[in-house]
């Protein structure tokens, strides 16, 4: 079953030449080889919670190469607010997406459930080191990591967290933050995991520690620049954009207790009306040049032939080794419950 799967791998832990490359003898062979000896044409819309500056920058002019007669329509946004949009597409019996690619891997078992997901098994699996629906309803096609980030030129090396039980030292009083998972798809992936490992006591105790919760990451990463936050709880990615772009001191906190894993798939509506074209796209993103876009955007490789992110101290392997367990099934099925607990302790208090 699609669950047990899931849980298979959370209990590993605690334990985007690709597909471009290998059809370019010719503009007619890499069309046909990217979508399975098929020529793709016509239009798939793609609602996606990847970075605008990765999928502008470096993904679309990627598939506009490899596939010259599809035209591919983005559209952007939060995971939550994607959720949202699907939503009242699914209540009008209208929905306009083809391919989803969204942080909450509960949202595709969701999905599945109610019967919306077309069963498609890419030939890039082969090279996946995450795992992937038995029947194909989805595939991991991106991993984010939930860490904790500090400034260091605003903090003293003694004062530096290492742990998630840390930030409930009254050291950081008043000065940790979050994202909402109200709004945020990871960050809510990270406090049903934290909720899980710690109980919700202990938000109970962040809380009572001063712990500010802002609307995303770009929030929490510009006040840790400027040191109103001493720590925070933040992806992994935004930390490593800075570092490399920016030379920014931010640095990262792999907690001792593990990090959190958040696996974001790629999945195909059964609505859809292009359905070779919408392979054809998934095939793309799975492929080495595909995940490379992954990783250009600091994220980890699904792929066992990509490599880590710039920046990163660690594999997807060695993280997985030691990654909080996430129980995607009661993140499936108690997604009102775990928000509304969330909100009445910390967002109410």
């Amino acid at each position: 079953m699609m669950k047990k799967k899931w849980c298979k791998l959370a209990a590993l832990a605690l334990t985007c030449g690709s597909l471009l490359a290998a059809g370019c003898g010719g503009g007619g062979d890499k069309k046909e080889a990217a979508s399975g000896g098929k020529k793709v044409s016509g239009n798939v819309m793609v609602y996606t919670s990847m970075y605008p500056d990765v999928v502008n920058s470096r993904v679309k002019p990627a598939v506009q190469k490899a596939f010259p007669d599809l035209k591919v329509n983005w559209f952007q946004g939060g995971t939550e607010k994607i959720k949202t949009k699907i939503a009242g597409e699914i209540k009008a019996d209208k929905i306009s997406d083809d391919v989803l690619m969204v942080a909450d891997p509960s949202y595709y078992i969701y999905l599945k459930e109610k019967g919306l997901l077309l069963d498609y098994k890419s030939p890039e699996i082969k090279h996946h080191i995450m795992e992937t629906d038995k029947d194909g309803a989805w595939t991991s096609v991106r991993v984010c990591n939930m860490i904790i980030a500090y400034n260091k030129d605003k903090i003293a090396k003694e004062d530096i967290p290492t742990s998630w039980e840390d930030l409930t030292n009254p050291k950081y009083k008043g000065r940790i933050a979050m994202p909402n998972p109200l709004l945020s798809g990871t960050a809510y992936v990270a406090v049903g995991a934290l909720a899980d490992k710690f109980g919700w006591e202990y938000f109970d105790r962040l809380k009572a520690n001063g712990l500010r919760v802002e609307e995303g990451n770009s929030a929490i990463q510009n006040k840790l620049l400027t040191g109103e936050y001493m720590a925070a709880v933040i992806l992994e990615e935004n930390v490593l954009k800075l570092q490399q772009t920016k030379k920014e001191p931010l640095e990262v906190v792999y907690p001792k207790e593990g990090c959190i894993l958040i696996s974001s798939p790629i999945g195909i509506f059964k609505a859809t009306k292009n359905p070779d074209g919408a392979k054809a796209l998934t095939d793309w993103w799975l492929s080495k040049e595909g995940q490379e876009a992954v990783t250009a955007g600091w994220m980890y490789s699904v792929r066992d032939d990509v490599e880590k992110p710039q920046g990163s101290k660690h594999t997807l392997k060695e993280l997985l080794q030691n990654a909080i367990k996430v129980d995607w099934d009661k993140l499936t099925k108690n997604e009102a419950q775990i928000k509304e607990e969330f909100r009445a302790r910390v967002l109410d208090k």
